[in-house]
């Protein structure tokens, strides 16, 4: 048995041992690629006839049991940034050569590249197997589009203004670019001069805000108001706090009447709006019926509009508040008589006295009882809140209501 053991040994082929001694030497002379074989090949079964020498690289390697990796035009890989040299950018995907990012799509994804470090992962799409330097040609726009996605989602929480230019007029306003992503400018958020000169804004760039972000819907929506609009809104406050001081009194004259409030015109310059709720410390239903357009009056300011630099203004906080002392007047069970003011849903307003009203709740209405306004009502305090201008009522009835006990 010993004897056929060596005889098998002596009898084996030179071209076997041969091939295998070539194998080792082209394998140490492959460097770096072979050595890092489990990252950048693939196994593969030999494609070389019985007792034939490796020719080429892909021979050799065929040979030791690793082939390297093939892709197509159109694949979706993931590869390790190799450099970025310039505009170059290699990228390693595993194959014969490092791939490269297309020069035509520089432009588009400059913004992106100049986030990345060599080392990330990145992903792309094959544009071309081979090109003639032997390098594969990727593109990297769809993974510079997530990232130009997402900037933009973070320029719309932090309000920064960007610089984007303008491709085309449509009806609707202005289509522009954003570091490679189209947006839109309606016509309502473009200063009026651009506005009305919206085809000269064409190929211009310019500041705007983030106003909208939806990727899924690809809407993507900026002011230009915003930013101009910010600078000219500071420079009104700015002006409007030199000429009026807040907490002090000042004469206007009423300019419009509006169903939520009254403009008014400070001989001091500003012009402000008393809102509806600081006319008076009771109800008040109807302003045309207590003002007139040009009369003059007296306010309080209370602050300016961080939002149109107007000045809140007050009639109201001119006189006593009736329900500081409220406390001395009215109290818990107290048994008081008021009028109907008003009904509403939710239950029944009733005047107590000049600029204070109670509320019977709806829940405490009595069944089968309506309130009408003017209707003179006896009730009991429930409660009172100073505080919160609030006091709650019950009716008192004449007879024990169904379930009473």
């Amino acid at each position: 048995m010993k004897k056929s053991k060596s005889s098998s040994n002596k009898s084996k082929k030179p071209s076997e041992s041969n091939l295998e001694t070539k194998a080792k030497g082209k394998g140490d002379r492959a460097g770096r690629r072979l050595s890092e074989g489990k990252d950048s090949l693939a196994p593969s079964p030999s494609s070389l006839a019985p007792g034939k020498e490796p020719q080429t690289m892909e021979d050799l390697l065929a040979q030791v049991g690793y082939g390297l990796k093939g892709f197509k035009r159109g694949d979706l890989v993931t590869g390790t940034i190799s450099s970025i040299s310039g505009k170059e950018v290699l990228i390693d995907f595993g194959g014969k050569t490092e791939g490269i990012v297309g020069e035509k799509e520089w432009e588009q994804v400059k913004d992106f590249v100049a986030k990345l470090r060599p080392g990330d992962k990145i992903d792309a799409v094959v544009i071309s197997a081979e090109n003639d330097r032997g390098q594969m040609v990727v593109s990297i726009r769809q993974a510079g589009s997530k990232f130009r996605w997402s900037r933009a989602d973070s320029l719309l929480k932090s309000g920064e203004a960007v610089n984007v230019r303008g491709v085309e007029v449509n009806k609707g306003g202005l289509v522009v670019d954003f570091e490679g992503l189209k947006g839109f400018v309606p016509g309502s958020q473009m200063t009026p001069e651009h506005q009305a000169e919206v085809n000269r804004m064409v190929n211009r760039v310019f500041g705007a805000k983030v106003i909208e972000v939806d990727q899924k819907q690809n809407r993507l929506i900026f002011s230009e108001k915003a930013v101009t609009g910010a600078a000219d809104l500071a420079k009104k406050i700015e002006e409007v706090k030199s000429k009026v001081k807040i907490g002090e009194k000042y004469v206007g004259k009423v300019s419009a009447i509006m169903p939520y409030g009254v403009f008014v015109n400070l001989d001091a310059g500003p012009d402000g709006l008393v809102h509806i709720s600081e006319v008076s410390w009771q109800k008040v239903e109807n302003l045309n019926e207590l003002f007139k357009v040009g009369a003059e009056i007296e306010v309080l300011v209370l602050g300016i509009n961080e939002n149109d630099g107007k000045l809140n203004l007050s009639l109201k906080q001119l006189q006593p508040d009736p329900w500081q002392d409220l406390a001395k007047r009215y109290s818990a069970d107290q048994q008081v008589k008021g009028e109907v003011t008003r009904v509403s849903s939710y239950g029944v307003f009733v005047r107590l006295e000049e600029g204070i009203e109670g509320l019977i709740h709806i829940s405490k209405v009595p069944a089968g009882t309506e309130y009408k306004p003017g209707e003179e009502v006896t009730c009991t305090i429930e409660s009172v809140d100073a505080n919160a201008h609030r006091i709650s009522l019950v009716p008192v009835t004449t007879y024990k209501p169904i379930g009473y006990k």
